[in-house]
């Protein structure tokens, strides 16, 4: 223990005199300080520098984690319907590849009357809408994320509905193919456009049509 002070004639405070054993005591516990503080600002760097973890608890606020760059953001998905020309053909060709490749060979069953089937279902729009959801949710449910139920929710949710909608006795397909010995393709006409629709396009016609010339 160092000594305490004591007052001096005049009142004022004797300075405390610390023994040297005491004294080295104190550099040694100084040093052992400096030396953390090297060693926490150096795991700081580090941390500072290292990518951040895929397992990140900043990723679902959409925040990186530390000194990593933010993720890049996925590409929204978009209708096939809704694609150009050149984008819609590329799409088309991977959809093709997951319907012949996986879809028919697991979900197909039989053609009948009951559930038709189309050797070129690509040219029926509405198929190939449906048929692309379906795959975009396929994608989306059988990745990590999703879980141990994201594949039971993607047959209860989208499977069962897609393929009861595509393969509908009255469906998109029922003029196509009913039995393999018998394929068959052809689009059915659908309605035509609502009387508004006419009636504006005609009055929108009238309107532009130029007026005739004056006599002379």
């Amino acid at each position: 223990m160092p000594e305490s002070a004591e007052l001096s004639g005049d009142g004022g405070l004797e300075p405390i005199r610390i023994s040297d054993p005491q004294l080295e005591g104190i550099e040694a516990s100084v040093r052992r300080l400096m030396e953390q503080s090297t060693q926490q600002a150096q795991q700081l760097d580090h941390l500072a520098s290292a990518p951040a973890p895929s397992g990140s608890p900043f990723a679902a606020f959409g925040m990186p984690g530390f000194g990593g760059p933010p993720a890049p953001a996925q590409p929204e998905p978009r209708p096939i319907l809704e694609l150009d020309e050149e984008e819609r053909e590329d799409e088309l060709d991977a959809l093709s590849d997951w319907v012949d490749d996986f879809f028919l060979p697991v979900y197909g069953a039989e053609v009948t009357t009951a559930a038709p089937w189309c050797l070129q279902w690509q040219e029926h729009d509405d198929v190939v809408a449906w048929l692309h959801a379906l795959w975009l949710a396929y994608q989306q449910h059988k990745d990590p994320e999703a879980g141990l139920s994201g594949l039971f929710v993607w047959h209860r949710d989208f499977l069962t509905h897609a393929v009861a909608a595509i393969r509908a006795p009255g469906g998109p397909l029922s003029a196509c193919m009913t039995s393999p010995d018998r394929p068959a393709h052809r689009l059915l006409l659908g309605p035509p456009p609502s009387v508004r629709t006419e009636t504006a396009a005609s009055a929108d016609g009238a309107g532009s049509a130029e007026p005739d010339e004056p006599a002379s």
